[in-house]
This record gives structure tokens, C-alpha cells and sequence, in this order.
């Protein structure tokens, strides 16, 4: 019998890497899609933009909390079910946001949302990185990644602009209608699971998760995050109080963060597979440069759409090189890796959103998420020099015992 091609022989990744990217692309673009419409929302509902940039935080208490625990959950589900389950039941949460106008509610709605989109995330992360093989897992993961952050290409741009024309609950219907259909392409289209032996336990997941790099790794995933989101949370008000853009002119920088996070996800996969703590140290610098540089320039509109841009592509490029190294080190345990890289991504998020609120919210008026984004992007060397450390002890113990 003739073997089917390998990546390496062909060059090319399967068409399910795709597939999965496609589904992250609709849950990058919830996430976030927010951030573009925080005045109507507010102004619909009563309540003020501080409070509606809850919708970021409790949607990134929901991937903290649920990503893990449905990793731990659908361990002996099959992947493609898990998957497709994952994508209808974040259909059924944006129905319920797009129908309230109780915040309460719609709260909750974007936390049953967040859990589906973590099981999404995990169990994608891991599918993808399979299919790819070990040579070629950092490139499938930043072609997967990069749906989110073509999420802020094209789909919070977009849903930006909607929710400015028609109201923004149009948004959230569009991604529940897409979400149906991606269901079942995505369960029509992912493999059914080949791996042999026995699924593993929950208590042989997390026993595999003793390396301590792999908590330097997710520390690392938090402070990302942490820096980058804070700003990106209040982007809105920044560029149109600060800045002096008009709102229907926001979409389009957000275009500009966007394209600048997905050539910066797909060339930190690339370039990571080579040159990981080239790429990790690089891309903290210039996070760290880039945020203090926005919070000096923020009211030059030229200066400051380049540095949305720019945060975009350094802040977003160590994404993929940090899940692969968290798979990576809990080799027996990739599904958990994966889950508990998305839920500290989100934990980043969760605390950066939380506290820029405050900030917004106090005497440093818009300027105030972008100084809270510079201070936690300057915590960022603090795991990185330690892991580097690690790795190289590890790496002479084992010269020394060959």
C-alpha cells in the first residue's frame, strides 16, 4: 500500500487546518467585535461604555473557566463532535444576546459563549498540530490563530460597521446564522479520531503538566494578552477622543490592527519554528515600545493608526510559538496544554479589560487602558528570561549525560 504524502513532502498543510481556522475566525470575531461598538451598545442599553466593556471581561472569565473544563469534559468525545457541539451552542449564546436587552442576561449569554468557544479552541489547537505533524505544527498553529486574528481583518471591522448601520445586534445575529453552517461543514470535514490506546484520564492530564516550563509558558500567554487587549479593549474611545477620528472612520483602523496581528500570528509561526526566543524576545520589546509610544502620540492620527498596527502585528506574533511550546513540553497531556494556553491568554485579557475600565474610567480618560497595556507588557521579560534559563540548564544536563 502506498502511504499518503507527508506536510513535509508536499509542502502543503490539509484543508482541515483551514476548516479549524475558519471557526476561529468567528470566535475571534465575537470576542472582540465589541471593542468597535462599545457607544451603541451603551447607549441602547442605558448603561456606560465602562460597563459594556464587561462584555470583554466576562466573555474572557468564560474561556478562563471553561476551557480547561471542557477539555477535562469531552476527553472521551470525539474531537470532530466536540468541535461542531462547540459551534452550535456559540449560535444559541448570540441568539440569546441578539433577543435581551436585559445586560444581566446578555452577560451570562457572552459567558455560555465564551465556554463554547474555549472547548473550540482547545480541541482545534490540538487537531490542528496533529494533522500538521511535529515538524510543521508551529505553521499550522499560526494558520489556525490566524483566523482570530483575521477576525480583526475583516470580521470586527465589519461587525463594527453593522452595528453602526443597523444597530448592533445585527452583528451578533450574522454570527450565529455562520456559526450553524460552520457546525456542519466542520463535523463534515474533520477526521474521525485515529489515535490508539486508551483516552486518557483527567488525573493523567494533569499529572503530565508537572513540567514547570509549561506554567513559565502560560504565565507568558497571560502577560500578552494582559498588555495588548487592555489597549485594544477601549481602542474606540482612544482613537475618537483622543485621536479626534470620526466613529464611522474606526472600522477601518481596526482593519489596520487586524491585517497587522495576522501577518504578525503567521510570521511568528513561521519564524518561530526556527527561531522561538528570537521571535519571543523581539516581539515583548516591541509590544512594550509600541504601547509606551501610544500613550505619548495618541492625539497625532498619523502616529497613532501606524502604532495600532504595529501593536497588532508584535503584540499577536508569540501566540502560536507559545501554545506550540506549551503542547510541547506536556507532550501526554496536549489537549490540557492547549486548553490552559487559551484560558491564560484570556486571563490576560480578563485582568488587562478589568483594570483598563478603571483607568478609562478615571482622570486618565481614554490615555488610561493604553498606560495599563505598557505597565503589564513590561512583566512580559520576567517568564521569558526564566524559561531561556531553564531551557539552557536543561539542555547542558543533557550534553553532560551523553
Amino acid at each position: 500500500m502506498i502511504s499518503a504524502p507527508t506536510v513535509e513532502e508536499t509542502g502543503r498543510l490539509p484543508l482541515v487546518i483551514y476548516v479549524l481556522a475558519v471557526g476561529v475566525f468567528l470566535m475571534g470575531t465575537t470576542e472582540f467585535v465589541v471593542a468597535g461598538i462599545l457607544p451603541e451598545i451603551a447607549g441602547d442599553l442605558g448603561t456606560s461604555i465602562a460597563n459594556v466593556g464587561l462584555m470583554i471581561t466576562v466573555f474572557a472569565i468564560g474561556m478562563i473557566v471553561g476551557t480547561p473544563a471542557m477539555a477535562i469534559l469531552t476527553l472521551r468525545v470525539p474531537r470532530r463532535v466536540t468541535l461542531s457541539s462547540a459551534l452550535v451552542v456559540f449560535a444559541i449564546g448570540h441568539v440569546i444576546v441578539a433577543l435581551s436587552s436585559n445586560f444581566g442576561l446578555i452577560l451570562g449569554a457572552r459567558f455560555l459563549t465564551a465556554v463554547a468557544t474555549g472547548a473550540f479552541w482547545a480541541v482545534a489547537a490540538v487537531v490542528g498540530a496533529k494533522a500538521a505533524g511535529p515538524a510543521s505544527s508551529s505553521r499550522a498553529l499560526g494558520i489556525v490563530l490566524g483566523g482570530g486574528m483575521l477576525a480583526n481583518v475583516i470580521g470586527v471591522p465589519l461587525g463594527a460597521l453593522a452595528g453602526q448601520s443597523i444597530g448592533w445586534r445585527g452583528p451578533f445575529w450574522a454570527l450565529a446564522a455562520l456559526a450553524l453552517v460552520a457546525a456542519a461543514v466542520v463535523h463534515r470535514l474533520v477526521p474521525a479520531d485515529t489515535d490508539s490506546g486508551a483516552v486518557p484520564s483527567w488525573r493523567a492530564e494533569i499529572a503530565s503538566l508537572r513540567d514547570e516550563r509549561i506554567w513559565l509558558v502560560l504565565s507568558g500567554c497571560a502577560v500578552v494578552c494582559g498588555s495588548s487587549l487592555a489597549a485594544y479593549s477601549f481602542i474606540s474611545p482612544l482613537l475618537t477622543e483622543n485621536t479626534g477620528l470620526a466613529a464611522s472612520a474606526v472600522p477601518l483602523v481596526l482593519v489596520g490592527y487586524g491585517l497587522g496581528a495576522f501577518v504578525g500570528s503567521n510570521l511568528g509561526g513561521r519564524l518561530g519554528a526556527k527561531h522561538q526566543y528570537g521571535v519571543l524576545f523581539v516581539s515583548a520589546a516591541m509590544t512594550f515600545l509600541v504601547l509606551g509610544a501610544l500613550c505619548l502620540f495618541s492625539h497625532n492620527v498619523i502616529v497613532t493608526v501606524i502604532l495600532v498596527v504595529m501593536l497588532g502585528l508584535f503584540g499577536m506574533s508569540t501566540n502560536p510559538i507559545l501554545i506550540g511550546m506549551a503542547v510541547r513540553y506536556a507532550d501526554q497531556a496536549p489537549t490540557m496544554a492547549s486548553a490552559l494556553s487559551t484560558s491564560s491568554f484570556n486571563l490576560g485579557t480578563a485582568v488587562g479589560s478589568w483594570i483598563a475600565g478603571f483607568a478609562f474610567a478615571s482622570s486618565l480618560g481614554a490615555a488610561g487602558p493604553v498606560l495599563v497595556g505598557t505597565g503589564v507588557a513590561a512583566l512580559y521579560f520576567l517568564p521569558l528570561m526564566i524559561l531561556l534559563r531553564k531551557e539552557r540548564t536543561k539542555r547542558t544536563a543533557a550534553e553532560v549525560v551523553n
